[in-house]
């Protein structure tokens, strides 16, 4: 009896044996049900760099297999799952397998990828974000608009590749153009019958004083204040520093010509040339009279004829020349450590400027009276112009490799002399030449038609020179 019991006790346990290794072995069909989305077709695929994605309904997909351009196609079909994996069908009849994890959720570091693969497309410059419009200053790069929640851009030095060579064949095309521009106006009245006095000259004249104003303004001043209002700088403890260096460069300018006037009346009391008694001796009846504190007759026109004389006038010149020529130099500097991306750009617009305030110039010293500022004087003072911008781009050239336009001592330095030349050229070209012509000089009494054309070139000037501002 104990042997057929025994028996079936073996039979029981080898059933149960059985049973449970195939509940162990055997897979659960739903979790892969679950592993394998609903995904029919995948479109709009686009490359991050050699990775392909994809998009199903509002989820993006990574594409496996295609890692170069050419391989990659722009949708895939027929999708279906082989076990947890989900595969997509492409225009050969290939399975390409798509990872399910969906793009953009739950992926760490694909946005710093992306961010990287799209400045290694343009190492040498800065990626701009939407909105945003970049210009060089100096060599600083200012933008305007886009994000207000981006970071506080950083102070270093940025590394560019720079076109040496194209710099430095452009040196000479500028040294060419600011030549022409300065040295047309004193070759013209010197070579031809055309007076200063002529049409072309008073209309070439006031269009000069409308660059001089603009530049001033619109190009000195503003980037002074761009300069000292960089973030690199820090926060200013006196929020008026540009226009205090303004207001500086314009007393200078009023002391120069204040001392030269008092100058040239002690040298004639020396030399007993007349003074304001013996002119006021000498007035025209057309004269109107005014009683001196003194008791003496002084003729006003006569005495701001006097007190304007060509001495003055020589003065008020160098006054010019020398605002320019700080401007000048910062120019040549400013275009040549521009990023390539704008020096095309800035270097079109720089070529406009430097001969429109080339004309200014050389108009201004084309009227000095020959037999007191001999023609050799003349020439070297358009040579000074014509050589600064270049000398400023040799300069640059030089520094190019280690210069910094974010450093706080260069933002200093760029922005005082942007100033001080403001303040010397806004003085100059209000008093020295907008006053002078046109309430103490000829323009009173021009007829109709000259003075129309001197007031639209006068407009231009100021017009066209302004709307370079916005570049340079």
């Amino acid at each position: 009896m104990a042997s057929p019991r025994l028996a079936v006790s073996a039979l029981i346990l080898l059933l149960a044996a059985t049973v449970a290794a195939q509940t162990t072995t055997t897979p659960a069909p739903s979790s892969t049900k679950a592993a394998a989305p609903a995904i029919t077709a995948v479109s709009d695929c686009h490359p991050h760099g050699t990775v392909q994605y994809c998009v199903a309904g509002a989820s993006e997909y990574q594409v496996e297999g295609p890692t170069k351009t050419e391989e990659m196609e722009p949708r895939y079909t027929d999708c279906h799952a082989h076990g947890a994996e989900t595969f997509c069908v492409n225009s050969k009849g290939d399975d390409v397998k798509i990872l399910v994890e969906e793009h953009g959720e739950e992926e760490p570091g694909h946005e710093e990828h992306e961010e990287h693969e799209e400045h290694e497309e343009y190492p040498n410059e800065e990626p701009a974000s939407s909105g945003e419009h970049c210009h060089f200053h100096s060599g600083v790069e200012h933008c305007t608009g886009g994000s207000e929640s981006s970071d506080k851009k950083s102070c270093a030095r940025t590394d560019r590749s720079y076109n040496k060579p194209l710099r430095i064949g452009l040196l000479f095309v500028i040294l060419a153009t600011s030549a022409l521009g300065v040295f047309g106006p004193i070759l013209i009245t010197k070579f031809t019958r055309m007076s200063t006095n002529s049409i072309v000259f008073v209309t070439l004249k006031q269009f000069g004083t409308g660059v001089i104003l603009s530049t001033a303004f619109i190009h000195l001043f503003t980037h002074a204040d761009l300069m000292f209002g960089n973030e690199c700088l820090g926060e200013l403890q006196f929020e008026g520093t540009t226009a205090a260096i303004f207001l500086a460069g314009l007393f200078l300018s009023f002391l120069v010509d204040f001392l030269g006037a008092r100058f040239v009346l002690w040298r004639q009391a020396r030399r007993g040339s007349p003074g304001l008694e013996d002119v006021a001796d000498n007035k025209t009846p057309s004269s109107t009279p005014s009683d001196s504190p003194d008791g003496i007759v002084v003729d006003r026109d006569a005495r701001g004829a006097h007190m304007h004389g060509k001495p003055d006038e020589n003065l008020n010149v160098l006054v010019l020349e020398a605002g320019i020529i700080f401007h000048s130099l910062l120019i040549g500097l400013t275009l040549v450590v521009a990023g390539d991306s704008f020096f095309a750009t800035l270097f079109a617009v720089i070529l406009f400027h430097q001969m429109f305030e080339g004309i200014a110039l050389g108009t201004c010293i084309a009227q000095l009276p020959s037999p007191r500022v001999p023609m050799r004087t003349k020439l070297l003072m358009a040579l000074a112009f014509a050589l600064v911008t270049p000398l400023g781009m040799a300069i640059g050239i030089a520094v190019l490799d280690r210069f910094n336009g974010n450093d706080a001592s260069t933002l200093v330095a760029i922005g005082t002399l942007d100033a001080l030349s403001a303040g010397i050229l806004a003085w100059v070209g209000i008093v020295e030449m907008l006053a002078r012509d046109w309430l103490r000089g000829g323009m009173l009494e021009e007829g109709v038609g000259r003075t129309v054309m001197a007031m639209v070139a006068l407009v231009a000037g100021l017009v066209v020179m302004s709307v370079l501002g916005k570049w340079a």
